[in-house]
């Protein structure tokens, strides 16, 4: 099941580039809030919400890092990387455009797609920018002209 999605930082985003610390404080947030939530329902929602603990790539300089199950059979791994591609604007310039890119590798579960799903959207919904999702489908969370 390895699959690929991607949060493409737009012009319109909130902001045009990100690297892999702000990556991880923003799962850091996430994590918080969930914690927050589950304090509030008198449950331990935060597990249920992010059953992964982030794990740091070191072969790879920085460019990777992914989220490894903690304890739950229903999970097991997502890869997180940071990359920037060429893009042609309207009016006829190259620019680059960072974008993250989110894998599913070989040995993913359904909930590890499912899990994923949901953190493509949160960040999304986060950064303001451009899902394009596993299914090959497209959300706008920013504002179009």
């Amino acid at each position: 099941m390895s699959n690929h999605a991607y949060i493409k930082l737009v012009e319109a985003s909130s902001q045009q580039t990100i690297t892999l610390a702000e990556l991880k404080d923003i799962f850091t947030y996430y994590k918080g809030i969930t914690t927050k939530t589950g304090d509030q329902l008198s449950w331990n929602y935060s597990e249920a919400a992010f059953p992964y603990e982030i794990v740091d790539l070191p072969e790879e300089d920085g460019e990777w890092f992914y989220l490894k199950n903690k304890d739950q059979p229903r999970y097991n791994y997502i890869v997180f990387g940071i990359g920037n591609e060429e893009i042609n604007t309207d009016d006829g310039e190259t620019k680059s455009q960072t974008y993250i890119e989110i894998i599913l590798p070989e040995g993913a579960t359904h909930g590890d797609k499912a899990k994923a799903n949901e953190f493509c959207k949160f960040l999304g919904n986060k950064l303001k920018g451009e899902v394009h999702l596993f299914n090959n489908r497209i959300m706008y969370y920013y504002k179009r002209k």
